[in-house]
């Protein structure tokens, strides 16, 4: 299985696995399927045939049906007949897979992106979330659910404006 993480083998499947990581999410779509790190692999299986892995941000997730629908589409369009986009599991997607390009437009966006762990590195001395409008730490939770379940509602004590915050998984 050639995946988003390796290179390569031939020009097609680069191709190919461009134009479905350029998908966008469909909860998020100023993210790409790339950006959000779901995008697992994609492997010419046969002529005129691909298989793709799509990993879902949590097990459960209702826009996984619509991101391989979309992925589907923009691989026909391309003249694939058959594309088979098959979801994995494991390994667990995490919001360390969102890239620093999805996170820069996650908080353009008005979302503030997830914080990046860094399992060998220092524990964090604060645990506020930055406010994507003002910049402030001063935020409070205001529901653990946001629009999605992969997402929680807060508000920024300073400039009082609610935001999303993508969750840290």
């Amino acid at each position: 299985m050639v995946t988003a993480r390796t290179p390569l083998p031939t020009p097609l499947e680069e191709r190919l696995l461009e134009l479905a990581g350029a998908v966008p999410d469909p909860e998020l779509p100023v993210v790409t399927l790339a950006e959000l790190g779901v995008l697992r692999g994609l492997q010419m299986s046969g002529p005129g045939r691909v298989e793709v892995e799509l990993t879902p941000t949590y097990t459960g997730c209702p826009a996984v049906e619509a991101m391989a629908a979309d992925i589907e589409r923009v691989l026909r369009d391309e003249g694939i007949p058959e594309v088979e986009v098959r979801t994995v599991l494991a390994p667990a997607w995490s919001t360390d897979d969102i890239t620093p390009e999805g996170r820069r437009k996650l908080a353009e966006f008005g979302v503030a992106p997830p914080r990046v762990s860094d399992p060998g590195g220092p524990v964090p001395v604060s645990l506020g979330i930055r406010c994507p409008h003002c910049g402030s730490t001063d935020t409070t939770l205001l529901s653990r659910f946001s629009s999605t379940a992969c997402k929680a509602l807060r508000r920024c004590e300073a400039c009082r404006e609610p935001f999303d915050h993508f969750k840290e998984l």
